[in-house]
């Protein structure tokens, strides 16, 4: 994952196509420069794949980390 400089979101999903054959699960993240892009990309994820969670990249302040079970009321934040 190459973060690039603005970028301050990411969301992490379980990926399919990158299962290791000596790994039970692989999981791939693709980061965003806004809020708004992660949560398009989470939906889109989350059509495919249960496994999907989200959060702000470090030194961005306020810390948020949403986890599979809070992603569906993240989505529906304003």
């Amino acid at each position: 994952m190459a973060v690039r400089p603005k970028d301050t979101w990411y969301v992490s999903f379980e990926d399919k196509f990158l299962r290791p054959r000596k790994r039970a699960f692989a999981r791939a993240t693709e980061t965003f420069r806004s809020e708004f892009e992660a949560k398009e990309f989470a939906r889109k994820k989350l059509a495919d794949n249960q496994s999907v969670s989200a959060g702000t990249l470090n030194p961005h302040q306020p810390k948020r980390v949403i986890s599979s079970a809070q992603l569906i009321v993240w989505l529906e934040e304003p």
